[in-house]
């Protein structure tokens, strides 16, 4: 008996030896793969022990996942070696509904016994550019203005247009917009802010800079502009499937839980995700998965190495999960 129990001791130290071989060389291709480097050997350190926690965890949720038991997948991507405050404070911010949603031209009235298709993907109709990177920044609601905007114009014109969300970082913080560059906004302020301003510009004449920069708007390179902003039924996910069926992209707000930052593949379900909206990302369409059931197809804006090559499948028809149908906008061009 005590050499049985001394085979299953050696056996578990060999495992525990494999397992923190296997994770100094995923630490290793870690830093290369997201260009990593650290100030210092201490804070190189600090980020191993953070990336070794992290990177436990993911290894225990995706065990679950191959046995059935969750409907997502977990991965390793560049905020891998932060913690999850930290991770909040640089990436988040807190956006308060009421005001996210003043100032409102149109509510949207979807017309009653519509028909819509099944699936949706206005990637698959040209109507979407590729995934961007807001980087070090809180300007997720820059990105996801500019996003539906893009998909409206395109409608209009049959024109994929790259638009400028520099020129929104730095030029709608003044009144009466009310946003904060890297501290947050609304894009429904964003979009007001194009329609009085007569336009956007183009994103190859206003590059994008990670950072809130003076004013530089050109009206000679315009690449879009804006009638109203329309507004959807609070909380009503069958209203934004029926915009987004018909009128393209939209841009929502939605609470943004750990498991969000840390998604790779599947359909989000997460009953920790129902709490304050913290993230603007932009419905692309929906579907329906044999496996997990109704999902939306989402864009986020962290760049393509995040999630399933920048995109992201979250729950559908789950009671507004993650409060996705809470602020959904698209403006009129």
């Amino acid at each position: 008996m005590r050499a049985v129990i001394a085979y299953l001791a050696l056996i578990g130290i060999v495992q525990a030896i494999s397992y923190a071989d296997v994770l100094e060389a995923e630490w290793e291709t870690f830093k290369v793969e997201h260009e990593k480097s650290y100030e210092s050997e201490e804070e190189e350190l600090l980020r191993k022990l953070i990336f070794y926690d992290n990177k436990k965890t993911i290894d225990k949720h995706n065990i679950r996942y191959a046995l059935g038991e969750e409907a997502y997948e977990m991965g390793v991507n560049q905020f891998t070696d932060m913690l999850p405050k930290e991770f909040k404070s640089l990436m988040l911010t807190s956006i308060n509904l009421t005001d996210a949603r003043s100032d409102i031209d149109i509510i949207y009235s979807a017309p009653e016994h519509i028909e819509i298709p099944s699936s949706i993907d206005w990637r698959e109709k040209g109507a979407v550019t590729s995934v961007k990177n807001q980087g070090k920044c809180g300007s997720c609601w820059a990105f996801s203005a500019v996003g539906t905007l893009e998909g409206q114009h395109f409608s209009k014109t049959r024109q994929l247009m790259s638009l400028s969300t520099q020129n929104l970082l730095d030029c709608s913080s003044r009144y009466p917009y009310g946003n904060k560059g890297c501290d947050g906004g609304s894009p429904q302020q964003a979009l007001k802010y194009v329609q009085d301003n007569g336009g956007i510009d183009i994103e190859s004449s206003y590059p994008y800079n990670s950072r809130q920069l003076h004013c530089r708007f050109d009206r000679s390179h315009v690449g879009a502009t804006v009638r109203a902003v329309v507004t959807l039924k609070e909380g009503d996910e069958s209203d934004l499937a029926v915009a987004t069926a018909n009128k393209g992209p939209i841009s929502v707000l939605i609470h943004a839980s750990q498991a969000f930052v840390q998604y790779r593949t599947g359909v989000l379900k997460d009953k920790d995700c129902n709490k304050q909206v913290n993230h603007a990302v932009l419905v692309v369409g929906y579907g329906h998965d044999s496996r997990e059931g109704d999902y939306w197809l989402v864009k986020n804006s962290w760049g393509s190495k995040w999630g399933d090559s920048g995109y992201i499948r979250m729950a559908r028809n789950r009671n507004n999960q993650c409060l996705i149908a809470s602020c959904a906008v698209f403006p009129l061009v």
